[in-house]
Formats: C-alpha cells, structure tokens, sequence
C-alpha cells in the first residue's frame, strides 16, 4: 500500500467520522427539540446567555488592560463589556421570560424577512425565468411573513419543530451517508 492510498483512505475515514458524528449530534438534537422543545430552547437561551457573559468580560478586560487604545475607545469597550455582562446576568435570572422573549424577537425578525424577501421576488420579476413560481414564491413568502408579525411567539413554535424534524431527517441522511461514502 503506497502513501498515497494511506493518505486518501485517511481522508475518507475521516470525511466518514465527521458525517457520523455530525450526523448522530444533529439526530439526538433534533430529538431534543421534539422531545422538550420549551426546555430546549431554554438551554439554547443559556448558551446565548453564556456567550452575553463572556464576551462581555472580554470587552471589559480590552478596555481595562489595552494600554495602546485611546481614552474614548477603552471607556467604549468598558462599557459595552459592562451590557453585555448585565443582559447575561438578566437573561438567566428571567430564563423562562428571555427564552420567550427571544422568540418572539425571533418571530417577528423572521416574519419581516420574509415579506422582504417576497418583495425582492416581486421587485426582480422581470429578470425571472419562472414568472409564475416567482409570483406564487413571493405570495406565499409575504402571506407567510404577515402570519408570523400577527402571531410571532405561535410562528416561532412552528419554525423550532420544523428546525426539530429536519435535524432529526437530516442527521439520519448524514449517518447513512457516513456508511455508504467513498470518496469517489
């Protein structure tokens, strides 16, 4: 056996490990979310919460410690470190009430998007191939949007088992593909 082949079979065994793994991690996730989806999304509001703290105390220690900025420039980072800190500390002491919150906000941000996005396929329809699947693409996209700004916390619901069930299908197709990858 050359190196060369060594060297491909290694790739391929580790393209394989990486589709596996991914694949079992997007499974057990997509079983959570289905599972417990209120609990999921709270350790999800953790996790962000989490993220809050730390960079806050790295925006912080860049304020305090970074003797090369200028005045305005370490009183920014202070202070910005300083919000960051408090909406983390905020965020897991009202964990329940963030984590709805979040959906909301979330909901709503996907809602507008979607009706941009709606816009945009009506906006461009003169350079469409399909002007029919664009019309019916950017209706259905609008129609979609406006259901999620009157019912954002019930959309959110909606898109985080639809976010469930893909997870859980895809991570099944990755485990297949871990299998059956050859690398050719």
């Amino acid at each position: 056996m050359s190196s060369e082949t060594s060297a491909e079979r290694s790739a391929i065994n580790g393209i394989r490990t990486a589709l596996g793994v991914g694949g079992v991690l997007a499974v057990i996730v997509g079983i959570l979310i289905l599972a417990w989806p209120g609990k999921t999304a709270m350790v999800v509001t953790a996790i962000i919460a989490i993220y809050a703290i730390v960079a806050g105390l790295v925006y912080a220690g860049l304020g305090i410690f970074s003797k090369n900025r200028g005045g305005w420039s370490r009183v920014g980072h202070i202070a910005l470190g300083i919000l960051f800190i408090i909406a983390g500390v905020v965020a897991f002491l009202n964990l329940s009430q963030t984590t709805a919150w979040l959906a909301v906000f979330l909901g709503i941000l996907v809602g507008i998007m979607w009706i941009v996005e709606g816009i945009v396929a009506l906006s461009t329809l003169g350079d469409a191939r399909s002007k029919v699947w664009s019309i019916i693409f950017a209706i259905i996209s609008i129609i979609a949007g406006i259901v999620l700004l009157f019912s954002p916390l019930w959309g959110a619901a909606v898109l985080w088992w639809l976010l469930g069930i893909a997870l859980v299908v895809l991570g099944i197709i990755n485990i297949i593909r871990a299998f059956t990858y050859r690398g050719d």
